[in-house]
């Protein structure tokens, strides 16, 4: 007897991402989409026993920094192995098109400053076989990877690509200027991309300091960029609110790029956290009456603070920017272990302050009172009697001393935590109150970027695991939900997050019970050696996209069905 289907997963419970309670139920796939959901009496080529497991639809990460690993590798981790099936990249204005070839060491080096990927990776790694967004699409529809990838068209490159040297250097646009962003912002979208993204975020610069050149820009720019999305019909609007600025202020802008774009999608970054000028408030209200009147407005939000991790082996820790340590940041991990715990180096590097052209560098190593010990499995909600800086108190100790002391555990492998923003209070699971919120979206995970600083994009475990199955904070059908369905439907990808004949074969089958989250783990594995971190997970026993499995029991099978998403999808046609 042949088989009807190609894979068939049999008697899991189906969260099926709408929301709707989980139930038992076989699903069958063929040709890349859902065929069945129920009792499948057809075979498959492939059975999947899914007794005791849970059934859901891919993740959808709706915010990640993928755009120069694609080019390089078919792996995108660490999103892939986390139950992530499609990320949207190019986010946060930044990216590597379109640039001319006179600019091509400009985008690495704002990349290198505003997403912590290191100059030497991409400049080894990065092939730059176009010039336009829509070459850059191209390029990208010969790539093969683990999961669907989608494109948008970041604002820096884009200002740097009509105006040259006056776009770096933060000068205004002539009208001449305004009308070419707007017509190559309606080339891109009617070429395949998602949509078109800014950052007004002042943190946003190059390693030197200078700020990137989308964050000081004027209205009127921003509204040539909705303007091609107008001229184009369709795409969405991606932006970083600047927080130094009153959040009533920002909201203004965000509702005036609705408008002007002709009632197009804008996702903006919401961040709660204390140093957020006005509060969130106006922009929780502001997305309640949006999706009250019907428009389109999201605020991306991270589920549990943003974690940046510092360690020797990592980018930055308290005494990164110090002159001494300058010296020996070069040196291989052994070395420079061995070079601090020298008492007479110590005592000095213990001296110094640091120093650093970049004010948001030196902010960042200057957080010393909220950093944890990581530990393995990772906390990332600790007690505030856990801090440094507490426990330094508790012992009678000078809290650099303690702080320096761990830095050596593990010879020298050790993470500290330094949760940032979503905190009220020395509360670390704050985020947990903006699950449900009208127009509130997953997001800011950072996927392909931060390597080393940030390991946000295992975040789905992470849910799953604390929220779900450990906290109880909210359910599986809502978690899920706000995984997939959710996060697709906001950058107009309609085809898939939802098990449902019809849909896209885009699936994860969940031991909820084993799955569980290791701590960060420096790898050495980037273009010229460079290192990153990457983070494990147990319990997905299997990872479906495009109807091919590409991990079993976290282990990747070799098969590669990811492909450049070109445009929006809308609802499958056969969906019922």
């Amino acid at each position: 007897m042949s088989a009807e289907f190609d894979i068939v997963i049999r008697g899991g419970t189906v969260v099926d991402g709408t929301g709707a309670t989980g139930f038992q139920a076989d699903v069958a796939i063929k040709d890349g989409v859902i065929a069945a959901v129920g009792a499948v009496g057809g075979r498959g080529i492939e059975e999947i026993d899914g007794a005791g497991l849970i059934v859901t639809p891919g993740f959808v990460d709706v915010h990640t920094h993928y755009d120069g690993q694609v080019t390089w590798e078919n792996t995108l981790a660490p999103s892939s192995n986390h139950g992530v099936t499609t990320v949207v990249m190019g986010n946060c204005g930044v990216g590597f098109a379109p640039s001319r070839p006179e600019h091509r060491q400009l985008m690495i080096k704002l990349m290198e400053g505003v997403e912590d990927i290191p100059e030497v990776v991409m400049a080894d790694g990065v092939p730059w076989k176009w010039e336009t967004f829509p070459e850059y699409l191209d390029f990208l529809d010969t790539r093969r990877t683990d999961v669907d990838f989608a494109a948008q068209l970041p604002h820096s490159p884009l200002r740097v690509y009509v105006m040259g040297e006056r776009g770096t250097n933060l000068e205004p646009p002539t009208e001449a200027d305004l009308a070419e962003m707007r017509r190559l912002t309606r080339e891109a979208i009617e070429a395949g991309a998602l949509g078109v993204t800014t950052s007004r975020q002042l943190a946003h610069s190059f390693r030197d300091g200078r700020p990137a050149p989308s964050t000081k820009t004027e209205v009127d720019e921003l509204e040539a960029l909705a303007e091609g999305l107008k001229d184009a019909g369709a795409g969405v609007f991606q932006i970083i609110p600047n927080t130094g600025q009153p959040t009533t202020h920002e909201w203004g802008i965000i509702e005036n790029l609705n408008r002007v774009s002709g009632g197009k999608s804008v996702n903006f970054s919401l961040f709660t956290g204390s140093e957020v000028v006005g509060g969130p408030e106006p922009l929780l209200n502001g997305l309640a009456r949006a999706k009250q009147e019907g428009r389109r407005i999201h605020g991306q939000f991270f589920p549990r603070p943003i974690g940046m991790l510092f360690g020797i082996e990592l980018s930055y820790h308290p005494f990164s920017l110090n002159p001494s340590y300058k010296q020996i940041e070069k040196l291989p991990l052994d070395e420079k272990v061995a070079r601090m715990r020298d008492p007479a180096f110590r005592k000095q590097l213990l001296s110094e302050q640091p120093e650093d052209p970049n004010p948001f560098f030196l902010w960042v190593v200057q957080q010393t009172h909220i950093l944890f010990p990581l530990g393995d499995p990772p906390n990332y909600n600790p007690h505030p009697s856990d801090s440094i800086k507490a426990r330094a108190e508790t012992l009678g100790i000078d809290e650099r001393e303690l702080m320096y002391d761990e830095l050596l555990r593990q010879n020298g492998r050790a993470i500290i935590y330094c949760p940032m923003g979503n905190t009220e209070n020395n509360r670390f699971d704050a985020a947990v109150d903006l699950f449900g919120k009208p127009g509130t979206v997953l997001g800011l995970g950072d996927g392909g970027a931060h390597y080393g600083m940030i390991c946000d994009a295992a975040y789905p475990t992470y849910m799953l695991s604390q929220y779900v199955r450990d906290g109880h904070k909210m359910t599986i059908e809502q978690a899920v939900s706000m995984l997939s369905r959710e996060t697709a439907e906001t950058v107009n990808l309609f085809d898939r997050g939802v098990i449902k004949p019809g849909y896209k074969a885009d699936l994860n089958v969940i031991d909820l019970d084993r799955l569980h989250l290791y701590a960060p783990r420096v790898k050495h594995d980037l273009p010229a050696g460079g290192k990153r971190l990457s983070q494990q997970s147990d319990g997905y026993e299997a990872t479906i996209v495009s109807g091919q499995i590409t991990y079993r029991r976290g282990r990747p099978t070799g098969q590669l069905p990811g492909r450049l998403v070109r445009f929006g999808r809308p609802t499958p046609e056969t969906a019922h």
